[in-house]
């Protein structure tokens, strides 16, 4: 994943929909469901759930945060809580949360729930690896918070071979992140 003047995209989330269907077994991913505060920021700046997941959110600073989202995937608001104690929020249904803090204004942080097993994030190279998918026509998603796509996303088809790889060089169009900006 670059961005159109070459350098890699880090943080989008690739998520892949086998036209076969997904499996119905609960997902579970290899990382964990958290965002922390810690320093002013949110980290990780983006994070991929699955639905039903249990995020928390535990506060390293040493000052008091409010952390919310007003999402259509997920609406709350953590009232104002210190440092080393932690809140837990589940996901519901799949979309983009974008979080925010009451009292900070420049922390923000994006939750991408998904309906689908396979799915990552992109590292500081632009890659992302999708594993164990099934061979046939999919439907790849690319999104990414910066992205002046519609819904910030982009969406490609390929066709996964026997082997289960399948590879996909993608550029996007993005503005420069608020995050690197402050």
């Amino acid at each position: 994943m670059t961005a159109r003047d070459g350098k890699p995209i880090a943080d989008a989330v690739v998520m892949v929909r086998p036209l076969a269907g997904v499996p119905a077994a609960p997902i579970k991913f290899s990382w964990t469901y958290q965002v922390a505060q810690r320093d002013l920021k949110f980290s990780p700046y983006v994070l991929i759930v699955p639905v039903g997941a249990e995020v928390s959110f535990p506060n390293f600073d040493a000052v008091k945060h409010t952390v919310y989202s007003y999402s259509e995937a997920k609406t709350f608001r953590l009232k104002l809580y210190g440092r080393d104690m932690t809140r837990v929020v589940r996901m519901d249904k799949p979309g983009v949360v974008p979080l925010g803090c009451d009292i900070h204004d420049t922390m923000l942080s994006y939750i991408r729930v998904v309906d689908t097993p396979y799915a990552a994030k992109t590292l500081a190279s632009g890659a992302a690896i999708v594993r164990d998918l099934p061979p046939g026509p999919a439907t790849v998603t690319v999104w990414h918070p910066d992205s002046r796509a519609a819904n910030g996303e982009s969406v490609r088809r390929i066709v996964v071979p026997a082997n289960g790889t399948a590879s996909l060089a993608l550029q996007m169009d993005v503005r420069p992140s608020p995050i690197q900006m402050n």
